[in-house]
């Protein structure tokens, strides 16, 4: 009998089998390959925003580690779409900041954060499939970037003032089903599709084949699975008729002042139902009202009844 190659999807792996310290080679296979240097994981850690939620289906999925030079990697899977999700990692970012350095620790202890994202949702507008995003200060008389002193960069051990801060990359790997040579493509791949080819030599991909089996799980995991997978299908069906609906809604509709102010109306309900909906993550993730309130427009009382 051939051997059952159904492999799990990577964010369901993320909540299960790579918080295993005896898997943390197909997380560090996938984070070299993406950063393009070879990392380490010392250890996970546990942050208020990376607590895993069984009462949010297809909320995002986070891991936090510490590599070997003491650097965070926060990994982040985001399923539904989110209007605010630059916000969004922004702020997970700045809190790691501020939650590992001690009340009166020099500022030069401050750890390296990168903030990575996998999005299954059409975020932003652009054409490509991985972005990175960084800080560097450029001159605006002479358009030159700063850069550090050579005592600095002997003190922190970097050549670019960038460096020193977070960095963020989007992975936007939704309906990319193109087989690669390219190592990180051959990720891009595999989280979007949870499929591993034979000819996989990516970093980590190799170790996932064999650590990420459906067949290994045990009955009880294999049916939390398929409940999931189920979750997903649902979800999709249900965005998928809510959109054929509203384009019905608007052909019966028999004068264009009425069709006009049908999409008004249905694109205002919308917008609000994605404010609160927003709104609701970000306070479970302990985010503080009065930015809540910025970010999504929503008034102290709307926030505060969810």
């Amino acid at each position: 009998m051939a051997k059952d190659r159904t492999y799990i999807s990577f964010d369901w792996a993320l909540k299960r089998l790579l918080r295993d310290k005896a898997n943390f080679v197909v997380l560090e296979g996938f984070l070299s390959t993406l950063l393009n240097t070879d990392i380490k994981i010392h250890r996970l850690l546990e942050s208020e925003g990376n607590r895993d939620r069984d009462d949010s289906k297809m909320n995002r999925v986070d891991i936090l580690a510490e590599n070997t030079a003491g650097e965070l990697l926060l990994i982040e899977v985001q399923g539904e779409s989110e209007y605010a999700y630059f916000q969004r990692i922004l702020f997970g970012a700045s809190k790691l900041v501020t939650e590992y350095i001690d009340s009166g620790t020099n500022y030069d202890n401050v750890k390296k954060v990168y903030s990575i994202n996998i999005v299954y949702f059409d975020l932003g507008q652009g054409k490509d499939f991985v972005y990175h995003g960084k800080t560097d200060f450029v001159g605006i008389h002479e358009h030159d970037v700063l850069q550090l002193s050579t005592f600095q960069r002997q003190q922190f051990g970097v050549d670019e003032v960038y460096q020193l801060y977070p960095e963020y990359y989007i992975l936007k790997v939704n309906d990319f089903n193109r087989w690669s040579k390219v190592p990180l493509e051959q990720w891009i791949y595999f989280l979007s599709t949870s499929d591993i080819p034979e000819d996989a030599d990516a970093p980590g991909l190799k170790e996932a084949r064999e650590k990420l089996l459906f067949s290994q799980m045990n009955r009880e995991e294999q049916a939390a699975y398929r409940r999931y997978l189920d979750d997903r299908v649902i979800l999709a069906d249900q965005i998928f008729t809510a959109k054929g609906e509203g384009r019905l809604e608007g052909r019966a509709e028999g004068r264009e002042e009425g069709r006009k102010e049908g999409r008004e109306e249905g694109r205002e309900e919308g917008q609000q139902f994605e404010k609160l909906r927003t709104a609701r993550k970000m306070k479970d993730d302990g985010m503080p009202v009065d930015l809540i309130a910025k970010y999504t427009g929503l008034t102290i009382e709307q926030i505060n009844n969810l």
